[in-house]
Order: structure tokens, then sequence, then C-alpha cells
């Protein structure tokens, strides 16, 4: 009886060690910080948008300028001279919230631009995650950098160097 009991112990400490869940971790920052077509991406990113960006200044720059002087000579203009400035200086002003939304808003060139560059690197990284996942039996991946509230894990089981390997890095 007490070998049955035993065995039965047994059989159960081993199905229950067998269901154990194997997690990891990657750190995405670090990995994209790796890669080196990553960073051209942000640069080239980062150029166009500041182009961009100075682009839509000198708009508004010109725009306050009008206004400054409208401000100085509304005295001596006529009311349809003061109607003709004013809607001189919102069409200015129209056309620089219109290429901020074409350049920056949600749907955006900036916002395409970024797919393009960068959905190629993500998805490479997600297939040598998905890869890594199915070779070493993980059942969940997490991302240390993406905000998940992580207040302890131990270094062994971030996996992120085997990602890059993975890619070739």
């Amino acid at each position: 009886m007490k070998r049955l009991s035993s065995l039965l112990a047994l059989v159960f400490v081993c199905s229950l060690a067998s269901m154990a869940q194997k997690y990891a971790l990657i750190d995405m920052e670090y990995i994209f910080s790796r890669i080196p077509a990553y960073e051209m991406a942000n640069d080239q990113l980062s150029q166009v948008s500041k182009k961009w960006q100075a682009e839509i200044d000198a708009i508004t720059a010109e725009a306050k300028k009008l206004y400054t002087e409208y401000q100085a000579q509304a005295v001596y203009l006529s009311a349809e001279q003061q109607k003709q400035k004013e809607e001189e200086i919102l069409a200015k002003e129209k056309k620089a919230a219109d290429l901020k939304r074409t350049y920056f808003g949600s749907e955006g060139e900036l916002y395409k631009k970024r797919e393009s560059l960068l959905s190629p690197i993500q998805d490479e990284i997600y297939n040598a995650v998905k890869t890594l996942a199915e070779e070493k039996g993980y059942q969940l991946i997490l991302d240390r950098a993406s905000g998940v509230n992580i207040v302890f894990a131990s270094p062994s089981i971030d996996v992120s160097d085997d990602v890059l390997k993975k890619m070739g890095y």
C-alpha cells in the first residue's frame, strides 16, 4: 500500500512538472538597438520629420508676419482691405494646419513611412521570437520594455540575445 501511494505521488508530481509552463522575456529596446537597419530607419524618419516640421514652421511664421503687419496697418486699411488681409492670414494658418495633419496626423505621411520602414523589421523579430518559442517550448514570451509591470525577472529567462542570433545579428 505504501508503495502504491508513493508511486501515485510520483506520477502526480511528474504530471505537474510536465504541465509547467515555460516563460521567457525579451527586451525589444535592446533588440532594436542591435539592429542597424532599425537605427537607419529611425534616422531617416527623424530627418523627414524635421524637414516637414520646418516647412510647417515656415508657413506658420509667414502667417504670424502677415498678422503682425495687419495689426500695424489695420487703422489705415479700408474694411474691404482688412477683410482681404484677414482671409489671407486665415488661409496661411489653414495651410499650415492642413500640412500638419497631412504629415503628422494619425494616418499621415509620417505614419505611413514609419509603417513601411519598420514593419519588415518588426515582422522579422516576431518570426524569430515565434520560431524560438516553438523550438524551446515557451508558452509565453513577454517584452520587458513594453510597459508591463515586471518588478523582477531573472536574467536567465531573458532570450533577447537568442532572438538576435536567430535573426543573424
